[in-house]
C-alpha cells in the first residue's frame, strides 16, 4: 500500500472512531460564501455556545446551521440513549462548508444581450467531538 492511500486510510479510520460524529447538510440554498460566514462564527465552540451565537444571528445561513446542529446532538442522543448527555462535553471540531450545484439562469438585457444569474447552493459537513467530562469526587 502506497504511503498517500495509507495517510488517507488512516484519517477515515480516526473519522469513524466512537468520539467523532459527523453530520452532513446537501443542497442547502444559501451561497456558499454567505454560509462561510456563519460556519466560521460557531468553529471549536461547545454545542450550547453554538446554538447560542446561531440563534441570535440576524443571518438567514443561521437558522439552517442552528437546525443542523440540534440534528446533530438529537441524532447522538437517539445512539447512545444508556449515556447522559450531562456527562458529555460535546464540541463543533470542524465546519466546511463546500460549493454545491449551481443553477444557471438567464435575465434578459438591454439592447438584446443577457445577463448570466448563478444561484449557487453549498454542501455543510459538520464535525463533532465528544468527550466525557471526568468528575472528580
Amino acid at each position: 500500500m502506497g504511503s498517500r492511500k495509507r495517510e488517507t486510510s488512516r484519517k477515515r479510520k480516526e473519522q469513524k472512531s466512537d468520539d467523532l460524529l459527523i453530520v452532513k447538510l446537501n443542497k442547502s440554498n444559501i451561497a456558499p460564501r454567505k454560509m462561510r460566514l456563519v460556519a466560521n462564527q460557531i468553529k471549536n465552540l461547545n454545542v450550547q455556545q453554538a446554538i447560542n451565537v446561531l440563534r441570535f444571528s440576524k443571518k438567514s445561513a443561521a437558522q439552517s446551521l442552528e437546525k443542523l446542529v440540534r440534528s446533530a446532538v438529537a441524532n447522538w442522543r437517539e445512539k447512545n440513549k444508556e449515556k447522559d448527555v450531562e456527562k458529555f462535553d460535546i464540541k463543533i471540531k470542524e465546519v466546511r462548508v463546500d460549493g454545491g450545484t449551481i443553477l444557471k439562469r438567464i435575465k434578459p438585457a438591454p439592447q438584446g444581450r443577457a445577463h448570466r444569474i448563478r444561484k449557487r447552493s453549498n454542501h455543510v459537513t459538520l464535525v463533532l467531538n465528544v468527550n466525557s467530562i471526568e468528575s472528580n469526587d
